[in-house]
């Protein structure tokens, strides 16, 4: 694991919100820029067992606790969530209601976010399926857009009205993930 922040903006201040396994194993980084609080997130995947799917449930809960308290300023936490939230975030949704990623407490958990104050980017802009940003590397999944959806931007409301535009970019290849661009306008970040 690992996250990573690159910008050609002065940044304010760096910021490691949460401690304990965040740091140990490189989860979350945020930087402040021109009023912005941006972080770049890794949840685990839960997929190797047991142990790790609870770690995953622990960070889960230490990360809502902690959102809770950036309602207020503007913020936008970009990266691998590791969750299908809908149906329409995974092709083969019916056989993977079992597996992490699409478990019904994962799911639930980002629907309580987006109850409370949080918001998915890229559905305020698109709501079609079929739009994914991982494909696993077996069976052609990805030439055959056999995907998931679990890579965001989950933003505030001080930030909603800024959001502009959205695309997934499934070429070029540079890993199982493609990249998630949104764009915003600046100066309509903060407006609600």
């Amino acid at each position: 694991s690992g996250v990573a922040i690159y910008t050609r903006l002065d940044v304010d201040e760096v910021i490691q919100p949460l401690e304990g396994v965040w740091l140990k194993e490189g989860r979350l980084i945020g930087v402040k820029v021109l009023g912005i609080e941006v972080y770049s997130l890794y949840l685990p995947s839960g997929t190797q067992g047991d142990v790790r799917q609870a770690i995953k449930y622990t960070l889960m809960d230490e990360l809502h606790q902690w959102m809770s308290t950036k309602l207020s300023t503007p913020t936008i936490i970009v990266g691998d969530w590791n969750i299908a939230h809908q149906n329409i975030d995974l092709k083969n949704w019916k056989s993977n209601q079992k597996n992490s990623g699409f478990l019904p407490q994962e799911r639930e958990w980002l629907t309580q976010l987006f109850s409370n104050g949080w918001f998915d980017a890229f559905r305020l802009v698109n709501d079609e399926p079929d739009h994914y940003t991982w494909w696993t590397y077996r069976a052609n999944a990805r030439a055959n857009n056999v995907g998931w959806r679990i890579d965001y931007h989950i933003i505030n409301a001080a930030v909603k009205m800024g959001l502009k535009d959205t695309r997934i970019d499934p070429a070029p290849i540079f890993s199982d993930h493609a990249p998630l661009t949104m764009t915003y306008d600046i100066d309509r970040i903060g407006i609600q």
